[in-house]
Order: C-alpha cells, then structure tokens, then sequence
C-alpha cells in the first residue's frame, strides 16, 4: 500500500470516530419534569415517567416555585427514607429550575423539603 492509501484509511478512521461521537452526543435528549405541571405537588411522577425512554446523557429539567421547592440527585437509600445526606445539595438546586443528567442505570430525586417527598416530590428514572 503506497503512502497515499495509508492517509486515506487514517482520515477514513478519523471520520467515523467523528461521526459515531457526533451521534451519540445529537442522540442525548432533554425531558421536562410534569411536562407543563412542572416539578410540584400536582404530578404523580411515577405515572409521568412511564412510557418515557431515557437514556444516560438525557438530562431532566426541572421547573418548580423558587423557595417553595428544590430538586436534589440522591441515592436509592436516601430515596426511600426520603432524607436528603447534604442541605448544600438542595440549596444548590433552590432557585426555580435545575438540570441534572442522567447516569446510565437507576436515577434517584427527590424535593429535600421536609415532607414534600412524602407528599410525591419523589421521581427514579432508569437510563439505558
């Protein structure tokens, strides 16, 4: 093979990392919590995220009341007892809209307001 054929298959290999990379990154999506109800009491989130497709790079966007509610990323643990580990995270997600990208497997949130989550401020997500 000349010196010619050499640089073709190198760029041929450039270009198809390019193309795989700029399909997975166009592929991410962006989903909006409670769709036009937001991020509150009036949504059973369950509900809203059944059907939906998530993949892991989506990110959620969620829209609520600033100082009536926040949106904190927790764990399974943390999901279950309804108890957020830091107040740091929940101040840092207070001001009325907040997006978080989603890790491939389950995603846990929840308000970290007492008694919001046990009120159904809660949503899991699995990402493929």
């Amino acid at each position: 093979m000349g010196r010619g054929g050499c640089c073709a298959s190198s760029l041929l290999a450039v270009w198809l990392v390019v193309v795989v990379c700029s399909t997975t990154a166009a592929a991410a999506e962006s989903h909006v919590v409670g769709d036009t109800k937001g991020w509150g009491f009036s949504v059973a989130y369950d509900g809203w995220a059944s059907g939906k497709i998530f993949a892991a790079g989506d990110t959620l966007v969620f829209n609520y009341q600033p100082g009536v509610h926040n949106v904190v990323a927790v764990s399974a643990a943390e999901y279950r007892s309804w108890k957020v580990r830091d107040s740091a995270d929940a101040a840092a997600t207070a001001a009325g809209s907040a997006r978080l990208d989603l890790k491939k497997g389950a995603n846990y949130f929840i308000c970290g307001l007492p008694g919001h989550c046990a009120a159904g401020m809660k949503l899991r997500v699995v990402a493929n």
